[in-house]
């Protein structure tokens, strides 16, 4: 990795920080603990049953918190894309193992951050806007999940999450869905 696109990235997260709320002098030591990192595609950042101890900020490329069942099922819990932070928030507020796993979708650069910085007084603010913006994603999926039909979520996402739907292949989203990749290419077909 050139140390231009280093640069680049750190600047990216410094900026997610500071929209966050966290103060300057704040972003610049949480910049000086975070690292550029690479990662290619099916590379695990975090196995399922892990202690997570590192966030992750994605500068390019795409990351899946999956599930896989004890019988080989793997079900797709979410995905991050460009300029979105990555954890999962039950293990940084249980310190519990991770239930799912973090895996690179795609080759992705990230800037990986100890989670160890969001349990610091002067960051209470970054982690409120982070549960706030997260209870109010986790409402909106459950309302998607419960209340709509499979043709109704696939709708959804071409609508208010197109890049899923261009950069996800069938099966990924399938899996999101919550149905077969036959049965989304059948209702791909059927919407065409």
């Amino acid at each position: 990795m050139t140390q231009r696109l280093s640069k680049d990235a750190l600047t990216g997260f410094g900026e997610c920080l500071a929209q966050l709320g966290l103060a300057a002098d704040e972003c610049a030591e949480a910049l000086g603990q975070a690292k550029c990192v690479a990662a290619t595609r099916g590379e695990i950042l975090l196995h399922q049953g892990a202690c997570q101890a590192h966030g992750y900020f994605i500068v390019d490329g795409i990351l899946g918190a999956q599930y896989y069942g004890d019988c080989g099922g793997l079900f797709s819990k979410e995905f991050y894309f460009e300029g979105e932070l990555c954890l999962l928030y039950h293990s940084l507020l249980t310190a519990d193992a991770a239930p799912y796993q973090l895996e690179a979708v795609t080759d992705v650069t990230l800037v990986r951050f100890p989670l160890t910085l969001l349990k610091q007084a002067s960051w209470q603010g970054v982690l409120i806007a982070l549960l706030s913006q997260q209870l109010l994603y986790k409402e909106e999926k459950e309302a998607f999940l419960l209340l709509k039909r499979p043709e109704e979520r696939y709708i959804y996402l071409v609508n208010h999450r197109p890049m899923w739907v261009e950069r996800l292949s069938n099966v990924q989203l399938a899996r999101y869905i919550g149905i077969t990749p036959v049965s989304l290419s059948r209702l791909k077909a059927r919407l065409a």
